[in-house]
């Protein structure tokens, strides 16, 4: 058998500095001890991360042990603890991994690889479990050996190389690592798999584990290829703002709606679709009529339907009841929904104002009109969403209207600004469109 050093992938360039994931099990222990003692790997900064998640009694020993073997082999290591949400609904597992990917995107510099000891048999267990949660195909594709990720890239030099083999290599240079008694603990999906059912297919598959992964490296290509597609077809279907266009969509091909879809989600910052959320939207968006707000929801996420558009809108916290505030204008405003109402090219009010939020009834002088308007109607054929509307900061000289966020203005606050230069500028809360 060639020696691991042998099998390891061609390091980065010259120029680009390792940061190695380090729990102290025996998979990151070797990935550390192979890139320890090579010149190439030290002559470009490598450098290792431990991540403190609290959760096992142990917790505070492994720090200790990883801190003694960085110093054996004298390899900065930055200790990063984190707080696991274990309420976030998704188990233990999800909700330490998303703690720990958060760390070391913190602390990865910018064109940094962060190098990661997953290996062949880790592969196959993803690819099983990606199937039995019914994913597509840049689900099964699995993990990928290089990727972008945070400041840097994400690395995975051992992705081809069974679990048997780095055991091999660490008994062979005598390597000390921590064992995991969590490990043990089949409630967790990858450990039953690890445990109970990877042994029992080897009996009859001995290849089962390489054959996995071989699978999820040709879906990879597979998504490789799509991905290439789906790149085209985006543009085609979205406007200038990001929305997507009912009718450019809806003469998609089923498939490559599906896929659009997932796509633009992603690129505006929600998060991943669910498996029925496609078919909701096609079946429910695509077909409602003009007259009517059809939306879906997921997790802290919605797809809005709105002049023949989806828009991506992410939840924002409503306004506190009853909210208003002073204001001179002389410095940003923060609103309660994490918005900003700001007044730029004039230092100030000649007195301070009031801001608060929409209660009903309200009306406004619009520049050019004899009479006041129901703020409501301006609304309805103003380009604001109906799902800022509610955070639209109103801002008022006792009972009367000045303006509305920054795109309704009254007749006496426009000739004000237009005086002065001046301008008002509303931040909606975040959003993704």
């Amino acid at each position: 058998m060639a020696s691991m050093e042998s099998r390891l992938p061609p390091l980065p360039d010259a120029t680009t500095p390792v940061l190695v994931g380090f729990s102290g099990g025996l998979d990151s222990t070797v990935l550390l001890h192979l890139l320890a003692h090579a010149p190439a790997a030290r002559a470009r900064g490598l450098r290792a991360v431990h991540v403190h998640h609290g959760l096992q009694p142990a917790a505070d020993a492994w720090a200790a042990h990883c801190q003694h073997v960085c110093g054996q082999w004298q390899v900065p290591l930055q200790v990063v603890r984190v707080q696991v949400d274990t309420n976030a609904g998704d188990g233990p597992e999800a909700a330490a991994r998303r703690a720990r990917h958060a760390a070391f995107a913190a602390v990865l510099q910018p064109g940094e690889r962060l190098a990661l000891a997953h290996h062949r048999d880790d592969q196959a267990e993803t690819f099983l479990l990606r199937a039995l949660r019914g994913s597509g195909v840049e689900g099964l594709a699995a993990m990928r050996e290089l990727r972008d990720f945070g400041a840097g890239q994400l690395w995975r030099p051992l992705l081809h190389i069974p679990r048997a083999a780095l055991e091999a290599h660490a008994r062979r240079h005598h390597l000390h690592w921590i064992e995991d008694p969590s490990n043990e603990q089949d409630a967790f999906d990858r450990n039953f798999l690890r445990n109970t059912l990877m042994p029992l297919l080897a009996t009859r598959w001995p290849d089962a584990a390489a054959q996995f992964a071989r699978s999820a490296a040709l879906v990879g290509e597979a998504a490789t290829l799509l991905q290439t597609q789906d790149a085209q077809w985006l543009p085609g279907c979205s406007d200038a703002a990001g929305a997507l266009s009912v009718a450019a969509l809806a003469a998609l091909p089923a498939p490559a709606c599906a896929r659009v879809l997932r796509l633009w989600a992603r690129q505006r910052g929600l998060p991943p679709l669910p498996g029925h959320g496609v078919d909701r939207i096609r079946h429910d968006l695509l077909v409602a009529g003009h007259d009517r707000q059809a939306e879906f929801r997921w997790q802290q996420a919605r797809i809005v339907r709105w002049r023949d558009r989806l828009h991506a809108v992410a939840d924002t916290p409503p306004w506190p009841p009853g909210w208003q505030a002073d204001w001179d204008g002389r410095a940003p405003l923060a609103l309660p929904d994490g918005g900003v109402l700001a007044l730029r090219g004039t230092p100030g009010f000649d007195a301070p104002l009031q801001v608060r939020q929409r209660q009903g009834g309200e009306r406004i002088r619009l520049p050019g009109r004899a009479h006041s308007h129901l703020l409501k109607h301006r609304l309805q054929a103003s380009d604001i969403p109906p799902w800022l509307r509610p955070h639209l900061p109103l801002l008022c000289d006792g009972p009367q209207v000045l303006a509305a966020g920054d795109g309704i203005v009254a007749a006496h606050l426009r000739d004000w600004l237009q005086a002065r230069g001046a301008q008002l500028h509303w931040q909606p809360p975040g959003n993704a469109n």
